[in-house]
């Protein structure tokens, strides 16, 4: 094994997990970066996983893999971006093992990140979400558990991965203010979430008609599926297909209803209601786990309903002013001169 690929190993097994400590998702996402990268090397340039070395790398080699993404692989700006951004990180921490790799670090620092179409945030309105949740035949335990999971994804704002690995003692409902543990996030990191008084009183029935024998403490999974009488915890895949037939149910009652809706759209929802209540967007950004008060500013960005009334209010606000003489009014020599023509 040459020097590349023992950086590549180092990298994703003990840098990124142990030093970084990033998530398993996270070290998965770069390892397909390099993945698609020596899938490059190896089909376009021709080269043997035997000739791939650090030796056969340079600007031109990347730029040829970036536009490879983008005409053959058919990626998205964004996940150009991605690509690139894994192999300067990579290239970056070559250069500390070995300092003859810094000019090459150096090149990828020049290569620049192309412009990203601003993303559309979907989320719900108030009547939707209410639409939706009014779906579950909560009479069943499924049902239950699918709106309750609705409810507590809504309002503690958390990513569909965070509430199936949530776990019983995760929940504080006896607090003097009680709250929720988000644990392992993205970034492996925690953060506690208050509940609302009414999801703790949601929260508490739920317990007490699915996991009625179960202490505080228990470590199961809040949220489960039963199969042959073993109790498994909930697949996203599970969370997502519920979500997206409540949806179209609620569809035919709620016009406001997207056409496709998800787990994650729910986590959108609660985001852009905190934000139209006045919340300033550095809470948002704590209360979702961002790490950065940028990606956060979708939802300034998405919120077309704000800024229709911004524009209402100062129209309301000027409608009682005249509008003002223009200064060339009754001034024919202005008017030339506006003109050009004196």
């Amino acid at each position: 094994m040459n020097d590349f690929f023992k950086a590549i190993r180092s990298y994703l097994t003990e840098y990124l997990p142990n030093q970084k400590c990033y998530s398993e998702n996270t070290v998965r996402s770069y390892k397909q970066a390099l993945n698609l990268f020596v899938t490059y090397l190896r089909g376009v340039c021709g080269l043997s996983v035997q000739q791939i070395g650090f030796q056969s790398i340079d600007r031109c080699v990347v730029l040829g893999f970036l536009a490879w993404l983008e005409q053959e692989r058919r990626c998205a700006a964004s996940s150009r971006n991605q690509r690139l951004k894994v192999l300067r990180a990579f290239f970056a921490y070559a250069g500390v093992l070995d300092s003859t790799q810094i000019a090459l670090q150096l090149e990828l620092a020049a290569i620049p990140f192309k412009k990203e179409p601003k993303k559309v945030v979907d989320f719900l309105t108030e009547a939707a979400l209410e639409a939706l949740l009014r779906q579950p035949d909560i009479s069943k335990n499924t049902g239950f558990r699918n709106r309750f999971f609705m409810i507590l994804m809504y309002d503690t704002g958390a990513r569909c991965s965070e509430l199936l690995n949530m776990r019983i003692r995760d929940l504080r409902l006896d607090a003097k203010h009680p709250m929720v543990y988000i644990v392992k996030g993205k970034g492996n990191k925690t953060r506690t979430i208050p509940l609302l008084e009414k999801t703790v009183l949601h929260c508490r029935q739920y317990l007490q008609r699915l996991h009625d024998t179960e202490p505080s403490h228990s470590d199961d999974f809040v949220f489960f599926t039963t199969s042959h009488g073993v109790r498994n915890p909930m697949s996203i895949d599970t969370a997502e297909a519920f979500v997206k037939k409540y949806g179209e149910s609620a569809k035919r009652d709620c016009p406001d209803m997207p056409g496709r809706v998800t787990p994650h759209m729910l986590r959108h929802t609660r985001a852009m209601h905190l934000y139209r209540q006045g919340v300033p967007l550095v809470l948002v950004a704590e209360y979702l786990g961002h790490t950065s008060v940028e990606t956060t500013q979708i939802y300034a960005y998405a919120d077309t309903e704000m800024k229709r009334i911004a524009i209402e209010k100062a129209d309301a606000a000027r409608s009682g002013t005249p509008a003002p003489t223009p200064i060339w009014a009754n001034n024919e020599d202005m008017i030339l001169k506006l003109c050009g023509l004196a």
